[in-house]
């Protein structure tokens, strides 16, 4: 056997470990939100449902790729590492729920918020992986600036009530969570930060949808909201030539 097919099974061999190492964590830690959800102090019980939450979501992004877009499936594809702005958030969520917890213990024993925002997440759930199921390989977690052979316009499923199913889901989802740790200052610092970061990408990636499929997406803009309260997504404005009535 070639040296060079050795170096490509090796490394295989390495990515797989890897995959299975963070599918390892995930199941670990839901086991441990768990536990803490039934055996620890009643005000630590909402910190066991958030982990129980939040590990399953990423969890579910990866096998729902490796269902819907296997070609696209990566290490990244369980969102562990999305952005430094993800990973602080979460730091700050948990920050306010151990502060307030130790002020106001509680608090965080107001099981009927705890309980909306698990419905709340649940509801983001079932929205964006069914998106992700509906678009299969037109799905990708990075926005495609170039358009793909097989790149059709989905309108069908999820994306019959909402343009962007899958940031309509995220976007509850990420605000649930904060309601499951009953965290009043993250539920506002969060919408808000999710509404931003949400209507910036949505902008964008209609743009480049515009440019891919040109009328046909202009008439899908008609017909179906984006999802997200007050984004309308980017507005194409005709300019007729010069000169011209």
């Amino acid at each position: 056997m070639r040296p060079h097919h050795l170096t490509s099974r090796k490394c295989l061999k390495f990515h797989h470990i890897i995959v299975a190492v963070r599918g390892c964590f995930l199941g670990s830690a839901c086991s441990v939100g768990i536990i803490i959800s039934t055996l620890c102090e009643a005000s630590y019980h909402v910190f066991g449902w958030y982990i129980v939450v939040l590990t399953l979501f990423h969890y579910s992004e990866y096998i729902t790729t490796a269902i819907g877009n296997p070609s696209t499936l990566a290490l990244d594809s369980y969102l562990l590492n999305h952005s430094w702005a993800y990973g602080i958030a979460a730091i700050a969520s948990w920050v306010e729920y151990f502060i307030e917890r130790w002020l106001l213990p509680d608090m965080k024993k107001l099981w009927y918020v705890s309980i909306i925002g698990i419905i709340v997440c649940l509801w983001g759930e079932i929205v964006r992986k069914s998106a992700m199921l509906t678009a299969k390989t037109n799905f990708n977690h990075i926005v495609q600036t170039k358009r793909q052979d097989d790149h059709e316009l989905v309108t069908w499923g999820a994306y019959k009530f909402f343009r962007h199913p899958s940031y309509v889901g995220w976007f509850w989802w990420s605000v649930g969570t904060q309601l499951i740790l009953v965290n009043p200052f993250c539920v506002i610092i969060y919408t808000l930060a999710s509404w931003s970061f949400f209507n910036e990408r949505i902008h964008f990636e209609e743009m480049t949808l515009l440019s891919f499929f040109g009328e046909k997406y202009l008439d899908y803009q008609k017909r179906v909201g984006t999802g997200l309260p007050f984004i309308k997504g980017y507005q194409y404005i005709h300019c007729p030539p010069t000169g011209e009535n």
